[in-house]
């Protein structure tokens, strides 16, 4: 006998469907009504196990327009090729990826002069409070939001490198444009986290209940010290990354063609 609340019941079956494509990504679920005759079951019942598929992020709900499967077409990063100054790039290192993948990239920028907090003075080298830029972006792979990325640049680098701290892109990317100027980012330490949205990044990235976000921390460093630190956002069930360490012939050899 199923002792499982009557609600989860409901949840199991639309789960177990969406699942073998019987609703894809994009289609709309029956109504709450009909619902509540296939399953013999209350309005609230029905709601509640509707909600719970909401709250791990596997339908969406519009007011007056009943509930849709979530289209999840995730775009893949490859981490250890982002910014890496032998891979060839056409603009920075997002519009090269986004482009690559025959999707459209576009973004938006705030550059702002301001104290860098512990975390990332700690990271960077610096004292606490000391002044640091903050070039802040709002990133989009086919008009879906995909991440926000805020890099913090200590202020002894900007002195020297002053498109930094001027508002807009830097076309060729901030890596390239630094390493023009004789600062080279020679390697880098990441950290990968994920925990769920604050409501500042879920409405900027438009994320519904149930929904994580990646965290992916990188600072970069020159061959003396550290010259930034970039904390990227990710919407969890969009994105996923990926790392190319040491020799992958054997990997690209058995390949499928």
């Amino acid at each position: 006998m199923n002792k499982q609340p009557k609600y989860r019941q409901v949840a199991d079956v639309l789960r177990r469907e969406i699942a073998n494509g019987d609703f894809p990504p994009g289609a709309r679920l029956p109504s709450e009504s009909e619902l509540q005759q296939r399953f013999d079951a209350s309005r609230n019942t029905v709601r509640n196990g509707l909600s719970l598929l909401v709250s791990e992020g596997l339908i969406s709900s519009s007011q007056g327009l009943g509930y849709e499967v979530k289209s999840h077409e995730v775009f893949e990063l490859n981490a250890s090729k982002f910014e890496n100054l032998n891979f060839p790039q056409n603009g920075d290192a997002y519009n090269t990826n986004v482009t690559s993948a025959g999707r459209r990239p576009h973004q938006t920028f705030r550059v702002e002069m301001l104290p860098a907090s512990e975390e990332i003075a700690d990271r960077l080298k610096v004292t606490a409070g000391t002044k640091a830029v903050l070039r802040f972006c709002h990133r989009y792979v086919d008009d879906v939001p995909w991440s926000t990325q805020a890099t913090y640049y200590p202020s002894w680098l900007v002195d020297g490198s002053p498109r930094l701290a001027e508002p807009g892109d830097i076309e060729e990317g901030t890596t390239r444009y630094l390493a023009a100027r004789g600062i080279e980012q020679v390697g880098y330490f990441d950290e990968i986290a994920a925990r769920m949205p604050t409501p500042e990044e879920a409405r900027l990235l438009e994320i519904g209940a149930g929904v994580p976000v990646l965290l992916w921390t990188r600072t970069g460093y020159s061959a003396e010290r550290p010259i930034r630190c970039t904390i990227t956002t990710f919407r969890g069930d969009l994105n996923r990354m990926n790392y190319e360490i040491g020799d992958l012939t054997a990997r690209s050899e058995n390949e499928p063609q």
